[in-house]
């Protein structure tokens, strides 16, 4: 038996997350994954052993992509309402190919429920960590007195964090740009000082 030719392991887990992110799990064959890494079956599996354990890979490359955005935003010198609003404004999109794929988390949620412990887990892990940045802003903004201080900014980062994830869900669903900004001004309103 020949022994599989080598290939950029990174380009094709970045190519396989864009065709989970496309079509879901369910939905892509391992035809689909070798036609967009231009890797032969054989040699994928030589890497990550099956589709499942390929997906798990493109979740987890997902999540500390976007993490790593986000705490790029957030490390910056802006107002920290500024900054909020540039991450509400990353995590939705609006106008571009990124809206008709939604966000592969809230995907994959939609299509596994709380049936893989696994996939919940690197979901839970996401909005854990997405909280948490959310969180250092607000904190931030209420030392500064520039965010309101009637609620800690735990709870507002977890009522922050659900409004970006309700309106991810909305948007996947159909709902109007106009309702779901509309949501998300009542949702930055509760911030202000």
């Amino acid at each position: 038996m020949s022994r599989p030719r080598e290939f950029d392991v990174d380009r094709a887990l970045h190519q396989s997350m864009e065709v989970f992110w496309t079509k879901g799990f369910k939905s892509t064959s391992f035809e689909d994954l070798t036609r967009a890494t231009k890797v032969k079956k054989q040699s994928l599996y030589c890497v990550f052993a099956d589709k499942r354990a390929l997906f798990l890979k493109a979740l987890a490359l997902y999540r500390e992509q976007s993490i790593a955005m986000l705490e790029e935003l957030a490390s910056g010198d802006a107002h920290p309402l500024q900054k909020l609003e540039a991450i509400r404004d990353i995590t939705l999109s609006h106008g571009n190919a990124t809206v008709c794929r939604g966000c592969l988390m809230v995907n994959s949620m939609l299509e596994f429920g709380s049936c893989d412990e696994e996939v919940s887990r690197e979901v839970e892990m996401m909005f854990a960590e997405v909280e948490g940045i959310l969180e250092k802003i607000i904190r931030s903004g209420q030392e500064r007195q520039q965010i309101t201080a009637r609620h800690t900014s735990q709870e507002l980062a977890a009522y922050l964090n659900n409004s970006l994830l309700g309106a991810k869900i909305m948007g996947k669903s159909g709902a109007s740009r106009e309702r779901i900004e509309m949501i998300l001004r009542t949702s930055f309103a509760m911030l202000a000082p």
